[in-house]
Order: structure tokens, then sequence, then C-alpha cells
């Protein structure tokens, strides 16, 4: 297999002074795409374009990921507050061209209307999440179900072109590292009021909180000095890090099963970061 290098790529691509001046770009989604590019590289008939393939999806998943970062609230904002509104428009666009410029120069026609339907499927699925969350009708678990749809969902679009020995593992492998990808995000949002706002945390204290506590989310009284002793009260922390540890138990229990000896090692290798997390080491013994 080639050697991996989409970030380095993906850099190139989106580099521009306005974006690396205005806004901090979001996470790069480096284990499904890591994960893409592997279960591609083993399809002969498409390997030459493993590394085309993945690196559109990495610019089109920051794409739709910056615009994600768009400040929605009514409130009237500063000058720099809607610069930075503007910015993180036009870069999400910005980054989602370069996907299609890089398909179209290839001649990928059809890989172009795939990734656009699925892009129009997931800004659907957003605009349903949001109407949940305007009304602040989510629990945890589906909170957490709806969030993982949302960011595997581009990814379906390669069910077709993984090969057949592998196809059987995708959905799953897919699925597992797309939800250990949204943990780790959302153990770290015990910072701002922005990104508390809406998260696991936020659901976790609406659902199980106390009636002060739900009182003070629904009103939306929150402010940064609450977060971190809601986390405290509520041991958010160690209830996120549970959940990647049962996502990591399950990644380990699938890669139990007969798969060849370089796609083990690989999804291994993704796996790794997850579990320096969890201070675990990954023990995984194959069988067959």
């Amino acid at each position: 297999m080639k050697r991996y290098r989409i970030p380095e790529l993906a850099e190139k691509a989106m580099k521009h002074d306005m974006i690396s001046s205005n806004m901090e770009v979001p996470d790069f989604p480096d284990a499904r795409i890591r994960l893409l590019f592997v279960y591609l590289d083993k399809n002969p008939t498409i390997k030459r374009n493993s590394e085309l393939y993945a690196l559109a999806s990495s610019l089109v998943q920051m794409g739709l990921d910056t615009h994600d970062l768009i400040d929605t609230d009514d409130e009237k904002k500063s000058e720099r507050e809607m610069r930075t509104r503007q910015v993180n428009v036009l870069a999400g666009d910005f980054f989602s061209s370069r996907f299609y410029q890089l398909l179209a120069q290839a001649g990928e026609v059809n890989m172009v209307r795939q990734l656009s339907e699925a892009v129009c499927e997931v800004n659907r699925q957003k605009m349903n999440l949001y109407m949940r969350v305007k009304q602040l009708l989510l629990s945890t678990d589906e909170y957490l179900s709806l969030l993982i749809q949302l960011k595997m969902y581009l990814f379906t679009a390669f069910q077709s072109v993984i090969d057949e020995v592998n196809q059987k593992t995708w959905p799953d492998m897919l699925r597992a590292f797309t939800q250990c990808e949204i943990v780790r995000e959302e153990m770290n949002k015990n910072n701002e009021l922005r990104s508390f706002k809406g998260s696991w945390a936020y659901w976790h204290i609406l659902q199980e909180g106390t009636e002060e506590d739900q009182l003070l989310l629904r009103d939306n009284k929150v402010e940064v000095r609450h977060i971190q002793s809601l986390w405290t009260k509520y041991n958010i922390h160690n209830l996120l890090l549970d959940k990647l540890r049962q996502t990591i138990a399950d990644i380990q229990n699938m890669l139990r099963e007969p798969v060849s000896e370089k796609i083990h090692r690989d999804l291994m290798s993704i796996a790794e970061p997850f579990l320096r997390i969890t201070h675990e080491p990954l023990t995984v013994v194959k069988e067959g």
C-alpha cells in the first residue's frame, strides 16, 4: 500500500492566506479518512484512485465541518464575529470546491455525482438534527446516534467500490471509528460556551440532571463558569471515556474476524490514538 499522506495533501489544497489568518479550521477527520484509504486500497480495480478518492472525501468533510462552525444565533454580532462567520462560510465553500476541482481534473465525473448526492443528504440530515436541537427533543443516545449517522454518511458513498472481501466489515468499522472520533471531540467540549451548548454533556444534563440544572440549560442561562462544575458534578469525562472504551472493545471484537494480516495492522494503527486516550494497550488475538 502506498504511503498515507492525505493530511499533508489536504493541508496544501486548503491553504489560503485569508483562512489561515482569520479562523481555525476543524479537526481533520483522520480516522475516517485513513479507514477509507485502507479499504479502497484493497480493491485492485480502483487502487490507483484510492489516494484521490480519500483526499477528495477529506476536503468535502472539512467543508461540511467548517460550515458547522458558523454561529447561527440571532444575537447581534460584533464586527469581528461577523467577519469570522463570513470567513467560515467562504472557507467551507472553498474546501468543497477543491474536491470538485480534483475529481473533475481526473475525469471522475461519476464520483463527483456520488459525493455531491451524499452532501445533499448530509445537509438534509443536518436540518433534521437542527430542528430536534431547537425543540430540545434529544436524549443522549439519540444525539450520538444521529451525529454518527451524519458524520459517516459521506463515506457510505464508497460502499459499492469496496472489494467484496471487505464489504462485510466496512459499515461496522466505519460506524465504530466515526463514534470514536465523535466521542473524542465531545470530551473536549468543556471549555467554551458555544461548544458546550448542544453537546453530549448538555443533553445528558437535560436528561439526568436536577430540576435546577435542567432549568439553567432550558432558560439558556449557562455561563462559562458553570461548565466545569457541571462536568464534574455529572462525571461527564468518565462517562464519555467509558463510551470510548466500549467502542474500542467493539473494534477489537471485529478484528477477531478473519482478515488479512496487512489490513489487521492498518486498523490497529488507526485505533491507536484512541487507545492512548483510554491508557489501555491494544490486545487483539486473531482467530483463524
